[in-house]
């Protein structure tokens, strides 16, 4: 005890510190925010032809909250199950045309919304959204990791995110989040037909006076269900017996084919 009681002179100067940083982190405290998806899980059947995920969000201000100058900005990040994608390089050889070089990329978005409520540039500032990669720009560069290194991987990305973005799996609008008040913002997140399963990871990023000030993430899930997902189940855990079914069905949907248009 007496011992305890000599460091506590040594120790106070360290004490003072960490109490000093609680109460500054204290008041540094500013927004926050608070999301909600209309689902966390979207269902694929049989006759689906793309979908819609509304994201509703709130700028919740405690106590220490100070008064900006500038509206508040957001931004809603949506990025699809990752994959590994091969970019290939068709060449013109006479009339024919070919693969040449490619290069393969692990770790990409199969599916990628960057929604705003604003152009980018009159969000944030000019390092911050170098940092942030928001957009399709800042994927293009730093999209995917190389697997087979070749000489131009920045050519190839930048192919990877206009093919995407043709194919509508990419997408990017500054008019993609609405505030309905000063302080509540909704987006609509379109998910074409071509969307594929897996999950679907949501980060929302609010930003006032050129800074970002609060982040949240949630996520939802693009399922299959019903005779599409016991056929895609079966596709995967047991490729021999579908392969075989495969094959007996199209020689019977061919034998059956020429009983019915048989000519006497």
């Amino acid at each position: 005890m007496i011992r305890s009681l000599a460091l506590l002179p040594a120790l106070l100067p360290a004490l003072l510190l960490v109490l000093a940083s609680a109460v500054l982190g204290t008041g540094a405290r500013a927004e926050s925010l608070v999301t909600s998806l209309s689902s966390h899980q979207v269902a694929i059947t049989s006759n689906y032809t793309g979908s819609q995920v509304v994201l509703f969000g709130a700028v919740r201000r405690d106590a220490q909250t100070i008064s900006r100058t500038g509206p508040y900005q957001a931004a809603v990040i949506v990025r699809g199950p990752m994959q590994t994608v091969t970019v290939r390089l068709r060449e013109e050889r006479g009339f024919l045309w070919i693969n040449g070089e490619q290069q393969k990329f692990a770790n990409v978005p199969a599916f990628y919304a960057a929604l705003t409520s604003a152009p980018l540039d009159e969000i944030a500032a000019p390092a911050l959204r170098d940092r942030l990669a928001v957009g399709l720009d800042g994927l293009g560069r730093d999209i995917g990791d190389t697997v087979a290194r070749g000489g131009r991987e920045a050519t190839f990305r930048e192919a990877l995110v206009r093919l995407k973005r043709r194919l509508g799996l990419y997408v990017e609008s500054d008019r993609g989040v609405t505030f309905m008040t000063p302080e509540i913002f909704r987006s609509a997140i379109v998910l074409p037909a071509d969307s594929p399963p897996g999950n679907y990871e949501v980060e929302v990023m609010l930003f006032a006076d050129g800074s970002l000030l609060a982040v949240d993430r949630t996520n939802f899930e693009l399922v299959k269900i019903g005779f599409e997902q016991r056929i895609t189940a079966l596709a995967e855990n047991q490729s021999l017996v579908y392969g075989l079914g495969t094959a007996g069905t199209a020689i019977f949907l061919g034998w059956l084919a020429s009983v019915v248009f048989r000519r006497d």
